[in-house]
Order: structure tokens, then sequence, then C-alpha cells
């Protein structure tokens, strides 16, 4: 069935949003109340995800991929407001679960951001 309204157009059972009504600074979706974050950890790199728990210098992120070379943003800060070059970037597939230790930054992502990393192409060799 299609549902058809100003904002959205849902197309089976799968809701689009117009490009244009994204502010892209509001801060990423929440996944059943679970921040999209970017994280750097000292012997990981860098990962983006759902933040389902931190204690101390670890969290465990959800739909967690790690951000192994990235285009369109000079450093994380940027990559966490304005996302990436989606064509010139390289990013595995998602994991479902990860923990990861010695976290030395969390920065809160916005929406754009979000829909940016996660439209990157699956990245394998």
């Amino acid at each position: 069935m299609t549902q058809i309204n100003h904002e959205t157009l849902e197309l089976n059972g799968v809701k689009y949003i117009r490009e244009d009504s994204i502010n892209d600074n509001a801060p990423a979706k929440d996944l059943d109340g679970k921040p999209y974050v970017v994280i750097r950890s000292r012997d990981s790199g860098c990962h983006a995800g759902y933040l389902e728990s931190e204690e101390g210098n670890a969290v465990v992120l959800l739909n967690s991929r790690r951000l192994y070379q990235w285009k369109g943003a000079a450093t994380l800060s940027q990559l966490a407001m304005e996302g990436v070059d989606q064509k010139g970037s390289k990013f595995p597939m998602e994991v479902i679960r990860i923990t990861i230790y010695d976290i030395c930054e969390k920065i809160d992502t916005t929406e754009k951001a979000r829909q940016s990393i996660q439209g990157v192409p699956v990245w394998s060799v």
C-alpha cells in the first residue's frame, strides 16, 4: 500500500521523508532511546553506532560500522556533524553488537551524518 502526505511517502511498509525536510543540525534519531555516536578508541580505531551502554572507558555499540577510511570530512568531529563523501569512503559492513575498550572520544551525531554514514556502500576486499 502506498500512502503519501506532504512530508513523507510510505511504500511497502517503508517510510521515506523529503530530503529538504531534514534539519542538518538535528540530533540523530535514536534507536529505542539509544543515541547514534561516533567514537575513537586507542586500540581499535573509529566506529559509529547506537550507544547501548558505557562504563568507564568502554562502550557497547549496536549496528556499528568501523570507520576505516573517509573523504569529505577533515576531522572526526566534522564527520559526526556533516557526514562524509559516500563514494570516497570505505566502511565495512555493520556488526550487530561490539564492545570497544579504551575509548578516548565520543561524539553525538546529527541526523544528516547518521544517514551519510549508514549510506556508505559496504566495503570489502
